[in-house]
Order: C-alpha cells, then sequence, then structure tokens
C-alpha cells in the first residue's frame, strides 16, 4: 500500500504524491531473477559481440518491469504478451529507419510516432497487460528507429524476445525461495493468492463494528481480484488441469459466501465474538499447507448475517476435507463492450491523443537538436506519459530528480571502473534491483537509468550521462505542457468512464439479487464485478486527485459518486443474505436502505456530469 512521509499530508497533493511508496517483503525470487536476467549479456560480451546482448538486456530489462508477483501461469501474459509486443516493434522500427533513410526525418518520423502513439495509446487504455504492450511497442519502435547497434533488424527482434523469454522461462523454472512446501510449486503463487483471501476474510470478521471493517472490505475485494488473476487471469476457467488445481479453484470459490456473510456482518456494525475468525484463518493455513481444515468453531446463529457464516463455514470445510476438488461453475461476468470498443470510447480516444501529440513533439525536437543519442527523447517520453506510474506533475517530478541522481551514480562508477565486464555487473545489479525499485518512480529512474547507460557504452556509442540529463528534462517539459493542453473534447473522461462501469456493474447485481437471489454462483460473480469496477474507479479518482488543480478540477465530486456506490453494493450485499431465507424476504429497513442509496448514487452522479460536460 503507498505509504506518505508523515510531513507529506501538509503538502499539496500532487506534490505528497511524490513521496508516496508501495511497503512490503523484499520479493528475492524477483531479484534473484532480475540479477539472472544479464546472463544473455554477459554470453555476448564473453563471445566479443556485445552489441547483440543489448536488445537482450533491454528486452529482459523492460520484462522485468512487468515481473509483479502473483501466479506462474498469470507471469505468462503479464510478460509474454508485452514482449512480444516490444519484439514486434523493434522491428518495425528497424524498417522505419531504413525507410527514411537512418532514422533522420523532420516530418515523417514525428507523423508515423504520432499514428503509431495514438493507436497504442488507445489500446493501452483498455488493460494493465494492454498497457504495457502499448508502451512497449512504443519505446522499442523508437530505439528500433535511433538505436545504431550493427544487427539487422531480425535479429535485433529475435534477440530482445530471447532477453524477455529468458526472463519469462526464470519466472516460470525457478522455485520461490522460502515459498511455500507442499502441493506442486508451479502453484504456489496461486495458493498463497487463494490464502490471502481466507486471511482477508478473517480479519474483515474481526474489523467489523471497528474503524476498520471499510479499509478491511477493500482488503478483501483486492484479494479476491489479486486471486482471481493469480489462477487464470481476468476470469476463472472452467476446468483446471489438474489434481491441485481443481483443489485449488474448489477452494477459491468456497471464499464467496464466507467473504458475502463477512461483508454483511460488517456493514451491520456489530463487534463480533473473537473466535469467529479462527475458521477462516484455519482455512487460510489448509490451503498453504495443502492438506485438510480440520474442525471449525461454529458462530452462533442468531441473525441472518451469522447463519450465512455458519453456512459458509459449514460448505467450506466440505470442499477443503473432499479428496478431489471440483471447478468452479461460474466463468465470471463479461462487459459486453470489446477491446476494439473500450479502445475508441472517450477516455481511449482522450488518452491515445495525448500520447499522440507527446511522441510526435518529442520526435520532432529530438530531429531538430540532432542529437546523437536522439531516440532518448520520445523514448522517455513515451514512459512519462504512461498514467499508470502515477499522477502526472508527480511523475514528471520524480523523473527528474531519479535521472539528474542515476546519471550522477553512473558517471562517479565509470571514472572508478572500465571494461565490460563492469557494466555487465552494473547492468545484472540493477536487474536486481529493478523489482524494488518499482515501489517509488524515481527509485526505479535511477536503476533505469544506470541501466540504459551502461547499455549504451556496450553498444559501442559514445557516453553521453548528462545528455540523458538534458533530454529527459526536455521530455518532463514536453509531457507536462502536453498533458495540460486543452485539446479537443473534455477533461476527466478517464474518471467518467470508471464510475459509469461501477454503476452498471453495482444496478446489474442489485438487480439480480432482487430478481434471482437463488442463484448464488451468478451472484457471487456479478458481487464480484461489481467490487472490482469499484476499486478501479476509486483508482482512477484518486490518481486524478493527486493531479495539479487544472487537471483535478474536471473530476471534482466524484468521491462522493464512488462513495455512495460503495454504500449501494455494500447493502446489496447484505440484502442478499437476508434473501438466503426464502419465507423471511426482505425486511422493510433494507428495502428503505436500498432506496435511499439507490437516490443518493443518482444525485451524486448528476453532479460531476454537469461539471464534466461544462468543463
Amino acid at each position: 500500500m503507498p505509504t506518505p512521509f508523515p510531513f507529506a499530508t501538509r503538502l499539496p497533493p500532487w506534490l505528497a504524491h511524490t513521496l508516496r511508496a508501495q511497503r512490503g517483503p523484499v520479493p528475492w525470487n524477483a531479484v534473484l531473477r532480475g540479477a539472472l536476467a544479464a546472463a544473455p549479456l554477459l554470453v555476448s560480451v564473453l563471445a566479443d559481440r556485445p552489441t547483440a546482448g543489448v536488445p537482450a538486456a533491454l528486452g529482459a530489462m523492460l520484462a522485468g518491469i512487468n515481473d509483479r508477483p502473483g501466479g506462474r501461469r498469470a507471469s505468462v501474459a503479464r510478460l509474454g504478451l508485452p514482449a512480444l509486443a516490444g519484439s514486434a516493434g523493434l522491428l518495425l522500427g528497424t524498417l522505419i529507419a531504413q525507410a527514411v533513410g537512418g532514422g533522420r526525418s523532420l516530418v515523417v518520423l514525428p507523423i508515423v510516432f504520432g499514428v503509431l502513439g495514438l493507436v497504442a495509446g488507445a489500446i493501452s487504455s483498455t488493460g494493465t497487460v494492454a498497457s504495457a504492450c502499448g508502451t512497449q511497442v512504443l519505446v522499442t519502435v523508437v530505439i528500433g528507429a535511433g538505436m545504431p547497434l550493427p544487427e539487422p533488424g531480425p535479429l535485433r527482434a529475435l534477440l530482445f524476445l530471447a532477453g524477455a523469454g529468458w526472463l519469462l522461462l526464470l519466472r516460470l523454472v525457478l522455485p520461490s525461495p522460502g515459498g511455500l512446501r507442499s502441493g506442486p510449486y508451479r502453484l504456489d503463487g496461486e495458493r498463497e493468492a487463494v490464502a490471502a483471501v481466507y486471511e482477508a476474510v478473517s480479519a474483515l470478521l474481526g474489523a467489523a463494528g471497528g474503524p476498520g471493517a471499510r479499509a478491511g472490505r477493500s482488503a478483501l475485494s483486492a484479494a479476491l481480484d489479486q486471486a482471481q488473476d493469480a489462477l487464470s487471469g481476468p476470469r476463472i476457467r472452467r476446468y483446471a488441469s489438474s489434481a491441485a488445481e481443481r483443489r485449488l479453484h474448489a477452494r477459491y470459490a468456497a471464499a464467496f459466501p464466507l467473504a458475502e456473510a463477512a461483508t454483511a456482518l460488517a456493514w451491520a456494525g456489530n463487534p463480533l465474538p473473537a473466535r469467529i475468525v479462527e475458521g477462516p484463518r484455519r482455512l487460510a493455513e489448509a490451503v498453504r499447507a495443502g492438506g485438510p481444515c480440520g474442525p471449525l468453531s461454529a458462530p452462533a446463529r442468531t441473525d441472518a448475517g451469522l447463519r450465512a457464516l455458519d453456512e459458509a463455514l459449514l460448505r467450506a470445510a466440505a470442499v477443503f476435507d473432499s479428496p478431489a476438488g471440483t471447478p468452479p461453475g461460474g466463468r465470471g461476468v463479461r462487459s459486453g463492450v470489446s477491446v476494439l470498443g473500450r479502445a475508441w470510447s472517450a477516455a481511449g480516444r482522450e488518452y491515445g491523443l495525448r500520447v499522440a501529440v507527446c511522441c510526435a513533439t518529442s520526435t520532432l525536437v529530438a530531429q531538430l537538436l540532432h542529437h546523437e543519442h536522439w531516440y532518448w527523447l520520445p523514448a522517455t517520453t513515451v514512459f512519462l506519459v504512461k498514467p499508470d506510474l502515477g499522477p502526472l506533475a508527480s511523475r514528471v517530478v520524480c523523473r527528474a530528480v531519479g535521472t539528474v541522481a542515476g546519471a550522477a551514480l553512473f558517471g562517479a562508477v565509470a571514472a572508478l571502473v572500465s571494461g565490460p565486464l563492469p557494466l555487465v555487473a552494473a547492468v545484472a545489479l540493477c536487474g536486481a534491483l529493478l523489482p524494488v525499485a518499482t515501489r517509488h518512480f524515481a527509485v526505479q529512474t535511477v536503476v533505469v537509468t544506470v541501466l540504459v547507460l551502461s547499455l549504451v557504452l556496450l553498444g559501442r556509442e559514445p557516453p553521453a550521462s548528462w545528455g540523458r540529463v538534458v533530454e529527459s528534462l526536455l521530455a518532463c517539459g514536453t509531457v507536462l505542457l502536453v498533458g495540460h493542453l486543452p485539446l479537443p473534447g473534455r477533461r476527466g473522461h478517464t474518471v467518467r468512464a470508471a464510475l459509469d462501469t461501477a454503476v452498471r456493474a453495482a444496478h446489474r447485481y442489485l438487480g439480480h439479487v432482487l430478481d434471482a437471489p437463488e442463484d448464488h454462483a451468478r451472484r457471487g460473480a456479478l458481487r464480484r464485478d461489481a467490487y472490482r469496477s469499484l476499486a478501479v474507479a476509486r483508482t482512477a479518482i484518486d490518481l486524478s486527485a493527486a493531479e495539479l488543480p487544472s487537471v483535478s478540477r474536471h473530476s471534482a465530486g466524484s468521491d462522493s459518486v464512488a462513495g455512495a456506490l460503495e454504500q449501494l453494493i455494500d447493502t446489496t450485499t447484505a440484502c442478499a443474505v437476508q434473501l438466503d431465507r426464502p419465507a423471511a424476504g426482505l425486511p422493510p429497513a433494507h428495502a428503505e436502505l436500498l432506496a435511499a442509496h439507490v437516490s443518493e448514487l443518482d444525485r451524486a452522479w448528476a453532479a460531476p456530469a454537469g461539471r464534466t460536460a461544462r468543463s
């Protein structure tokens, strides 16, 4: 979770965000992979072909940035698809350079990169993996067009793919240090993600009736999202490939009723006995151990929420004691909108247009400067324009500070040592530091700057530490200017689109609970979709709120919509638990609350809509 320094609360939001960093244990397995990712570069240097190792090291570096905790199978798409996109971009960039005669053109290159930026930027707005693919395509196209390597384009692309593939192979083959010891090690990330769901259920039950209930519910939603992604990507597959995997799928599905009951109990706001939290905690331990859960303490069945919790625990115990799990029956919820439809939405067009202007402008400036390393400016601009890395002002400040620090550090090291092997060692060290450095953009910039400058020397280009600083500062100025230009159309489309998706998901969930509460599989899928869409909207709102006032004002009032939406979804979950007793029906108090929350959401939704339309 992002953690600011204590004094950051007194700073403006856009400046306070620069001091926030992710906390958590050091991912030693990723650190080891990052260090070993330099092996292809070392082989090329020992073979006296250092330039051949540069594309491979670039592929490994970009794959290392995408190397996040999670299941091994999910990492295939998370690392592999962007690597394929980057390889294609490197080949395309080489062909473009040949077509324009050595990568120099004041007209063709800005237009081509602008068009590519429009398409890649629009596609990047559709999801995390798509964002990584779009970024790698743009970065590698620029590098392919501007980096003077002796290898032909197809070989560069294959070397890039080999470097990224080597890191992916390490991700799939190496066991996790200190990981789980029971069951197939290939499922250790998945099992830990499912165990975290039961831990989050236990924590939410313990926080019921206290000030931490809301944070506990958000943590449970995040844990369910991470487990869903770790098991098999955006949607749980209908069939699993092994008995161990089927058991894990079944144990994940058994957490849904527990999560629903825990949410309803937290919504009620009554403190619960301490012994209630032990049941889900034992289930988490059983997931990690890969065995049965043993006896579980049953809660007193004094109200609908506790009855639902008791029944969920009984069903979970039966699933955990079964020698062979059964795969879940639900396949998740489809949004009904294709990737191309989302890319061509208002939010996709807005982001794509800004990426296009940034790419075209930075390429034109770089061509006018006639700099030896002209490709640095547009490549840096592509990274800076990514909203995944934080608010615009925050990432510009972090990039500027990080680049200066990284160039100074590399200059000091280069003055003390010489030769290719120390440069390979620097690349290996940077690769090892990258998984930790990604927790703060400025630190990540320091590491990437040292790594890139090392590759420049290995590529037999002239050293240019301070040229890197100048290019990065120009990129910062370009992105900051374009990010605040009043381009055609309205601002705030990203927040508006995320809220619109979340509102539709909430209404689908509410309608299903009122019309067909007995369909538990569909109800669980709709509940997950509603909470996940809410989390995405919250992230977009927080990102917009930390922008400069000229940008953040376009999404003013969105937080009230998210708050009303959260109350509606929580109340709908509580009503679903009540409706599990068909004879009782929905209590009048719950019906009144539902009506009140729907009205409050409509009022909150109308207010920012009017402000955005007028801006």
